[in-house]
């Protein structure tokens, strides 16, 4: 797993200057960085070095960035814009100040006075991407920031409705998977009941 080392300072691309490495899975690498235009911290999500040719990687990122675009809730990340061919492709998404849900959990624990408005922030950010044809499936305490309001993040494996027929193996976080996600011809066609069970262990 290769990274891109961007030091403070360096151009990941035009108008967008690195400050420091925020994270990164397997597929993606997460900075914080200054946006020349907005004039504004942003995060710059780009695909890993090796991966920038991998044609399901980039679909993978494609998928994110339009669904970004198309969706639009307080409880939902926001979106900046994306340069998918660029040589290093990437989406630019909002930078929020606050620690991850799994963070807090980690160090303090949540006290039980968080939990109920926690939990109608999420179930009216899933309300809405159900009506709008989206399934989150990766809905867990990782990909919540812990904000003035909590944010869900990170769409990189959302699914429009009519695409989850096609899934036919597992997809999500085990932890935080319904039983249709770890095993869809057994269990039958993911839908929005999924996300609900990935608050529900969250």
């Amino acid at each position: 797993m290769t990274g891109w080392n961007f030091r403070e300072g360096a151009e990941i691309a035009e108008g967008l200057r690195a400050v420091r490495l925020l994270g990164g899975g397997l597929r993606y690498e997460a900075y914080l960085a200054w946006h020349d235009h907005l004039r504004a911290l942003v995060v710059v999500k780009v695909l890993r070095p090796d991966l920038v040719d991998d044609e399901a990687t980039r679909a993978g990122l494609r998928g994110e960035a339009q669904a970004l675009d198309y969706l639009a809730h307080p409880q939902l990340l926001r979106s900046f814009g994306a340069r998918l061919d660029h040589a290093r492709p990437h989406v630019i998404l909002e930078f929020i100040e606050g620690p991850r849900l799994s963070t807090l959990i980690r160090r303090y624990g949540v006290n039980i006075e968080q939990l109920l408005p926690l939990a109608l922030n999420l179930c009216s950010v899933l309300h809405y991407l159900a009506y709008e044809g989206y399934v989150h499936l990766d809905v867990k305490p990782r990909n919540i920031i812990m904000g003035h309001e909590p944010r869900l993040i990170d769409l990189s494996i959302a699914r429009r409705m009519e695409d989850l027929a096609a899934l036919r193996g597992p997809v999500g976080t085990d932890a935080y998977m319904a039983p249709e996600q770890c095993d869809p011809a057994r269990f039958g066609t993911i839908g929005p009941p999924a996300d609900v069970w990935g608050l529900g262990a969250t």
